[in-house]
């Protein structure tokens, strides 16, 4: 038995599929298959019930599924260990992003990181806010960029970036030559937004609520280009952070809010009192060196 069994083992339970585990991991489908019969073998007990559709975990697999998982970490912690001996010649960060953010606006950062340290890799995993809390609060990232407020007695913070929201509205709307708009006039409007995932949907509808009407939601999505696209096509408006703005095509028009403005403010969080990589403490430190030089631009 080796580390790769019981790793391979934790991704077919993780995925219930030795098809989509393989593929996962880059593998052919009789390889992991071949492995966990081993492990079945070597240790004297049977893993799954192959029987049914679903792959179902026997009470051995249950038992050994939690071994395996600590094992895994300890191994997973073992080679960070040994990352931070080589003195940051090798790392990798885990950091979670929102597709909401300027396309370009961490890419930089990373660079600029990558100059300092190029054999750090950084391991992107984009979702909303709420997703990328949750997965800071399981260790499945080190780091991420999340919607403010966050759960303090879980995350230190630390603060990234500020900006008003603006109304986007379709070239040929009544709204598109105006310099600004109030919220309240926006109630008969049909409303294309970022899916319950993002914070930002729940702070749109709050805001929404808080002068009087609850919006018409069309449609929601995980990606600002096709929101963009839905309202070029005049299906309905949005709310999108000033600097997505800036990068909107012609067909549409940006329009500032008022009676009352939205703001939104991003930052960085990680898990308090858990440990963190030599690489993962090196980026906080960059970043908060980056802050402090007012080097970072949206």
């Amino acid at each position: 038995m080796n580390i790769k069994h019981l790793q391979y083992f934790i991704e077919v339970n993780r995925l219930n599929s030795f098809t989509r585990a393989a593929e996962h991991l880059f593998i052919t489908q009789p390889t992991i298959s071949k492995m966990i019969k081993n492990l079945e073998t070597e240790l004297g007990v049977t893993l799954f019930d192959r029987s049914q559709k679903k792959l179902i975990l026997t009470d051995a697999g249950k038992v050994i599924l939690e071994q395996a998982k600590i094992i895994d970490k300890a191994f997973e912690n073992l080679q960070v260990e040994l990352n931070n001996l080589v003195g940051l010649k090798k790392g990798m960060i885990r950091l979670g992003l929102p597709p909401i953010l300027d396309s370009s606006y961490i890419p930089k950062l990373i660079g600029k990181f990558h100059d300092k340290y190029p054999e750090v890799a950084f391991h992107l995993i984009e979702d909303g806010s709420k997703k990328i809390e949750d997965y800071v609060a399981n260790d499945e990232l080190d780091i991420g960029v999340v919607v403010l407020p966050t759960k303090n007695d879980l995350f230190h913070h630390l603060s990234l970036l500020k900006e008003q929201l603006m109304l986007v509205v379709p070239y040929s709307h009544s709204l598109a030559n105006q310099s600004a708009a109030q919220l309240s006039d926006l109630k008969d409007e049909p409303f294309i937004l970022f899916n319950d995932d993002f914070v930002l949907h729940d702070r749109i509808i709050s805001s929404l609520n808080s002068v009087g009407f609850r919006p018409q939601v069309i449609s929601e999505s995980s990606q600002w280009s096709y929101i963009e696209e839905m309202v070029s096509c005049n299906l309905g408006v949005t709310v999108l952070p000033e600097s997505i703005c800036k990068q909107l095509k012609s067909q549409v028009r940006s329009i500032n809010i008022v009676n009352p403005s939205i703001n939104w403010h991003l930052a960085i969080i990680w898990k308090k009192d858990q440990y963190l990589s030599h690489a993962a403490k090196e980026w906080i430190h960059f970043i908060k060196n980056q802050l402090s030089a007012n080097a970072i631009h949206p």
